[in-house]
C-alpha cells in the first residue's frame, strides 16, 4: 500500500511540474521585438489561466494573450475595459513563428497603462 501511495504522490509531482513549465513557456515570444497596436478589442475571453482577446491588425486576426485575471483586477483593468469595440493599445512580444499572436506586456486604455507583468 506504501509503495502505491508513493507511486501516485511521485506522478503527481511529475504531472504538476510538466503543466505549470509547459504553461509557462514564454520562450516562443520574441522578446527583442516589441510591437505596438493600436485597436479595438474584436472578441474577449476574460477566464484563467489567462485573459485573451482577438484583434485586427495588418490585415490578419491576431490572438492577445494577456495576464491572469487576478492580476489585471489588482493592477486596476478589469473585464469592463476590454469589452468588444473599445480601442485599446497594446505593448507586447509578437510568437517567433510569425503566428499572428502577442504576449502583451502593458494595455493602455482610458488615458492609463496597466503593466501586466
Amino acid at each position: 500500500m506504501r509503495k502505491l501511495a508513493l507511486l501516485v504522490a511521485f506522478f503527481a509531482l511529475v504531472l504538476g511540474a510538466t503543466a505549470a513549465f509547459a504553461h509557462h513557456g514564454w520562450s516562443a515570444y520574441d522578446a527583442d521585438q516589441t510591437l505596438t497596436i493600436e485597436a479595438p478589442v474584436k472578441t474577449l475571453s476574460y477566464r484563467n489561466p489567462h485573459a485573451h482577446i482577438t484583434i485586427d491588425y495588418q490585415g490578419r486576426e491576431w490572438h492577445v494573450v494577456l495576464a491572469p485575471i487576478s492580476r489585471m483586477a489588482a493592477r486596476g483593468l478589469p473585464e469592463a475595459d476590454l469589452m468588444p469595440g473599445k480601442r485599446i493599445t497594446l505593448v507586447g512580444y509578437p510568437r517567433k513563428d510569425g503566428t499572428a499572436e502577442i504576449r502583451a506586456e502593458r494595455v493602455m486604455v482610458d488615458g492609463r497603462t496597466v503593466e501586466l507583468r
